[in-house]
């Protein structure tokens, strides 16, 4: 079997930690935040999170281990968390409706 493509990685990375949130936590504040992010995505205030990995990807990349939508100040930012390929964890704060870097870690 051959290892997957860097291109999936992000998108495995993503699917796994959904699967884990949806079944550790209730249905009723995942269906909200899910619920959350897509009217945001509708309504044009943040841009598709599939959008944002293909950027990263470019720019910074590494294996997604963590995404979250969060409102901060009634701004809404994408928080990743990225594994570069040496090891560094990096963590990007992203304006999520124009995927601008604000913020970046690392460790």
């Amino acid at each position: 079997m051959k290892p997957p493509r860097s291109s999936t990685l992000p998108f495995i990375a993503l699917t796994s930690l959904l699967a884990g949130v949806l079944l550790s936590s209730p249905a009723s504040a995942s269906d909200r935040d899910h619920d959350r992010a897509r009217a945001a995505v509708k309504a044009g205030q943040v841009v598709p999170l599939r959008t944002v990995l293909e950027r990263l990807e470019r720019e910074h990349p590494g294996q997604v281990l963590d995404v979250e939508l969060e409102d901060e100040d009634g701004r809404l930012v994408y928080e990743v968390k990225l594994l570069q390929g040496d090891g560094r964890l990096v963590k990007l704060e992203l304006d999520a409706r124009t995927a601008t870097v604000l913020r970046r870690k690392e460790r």
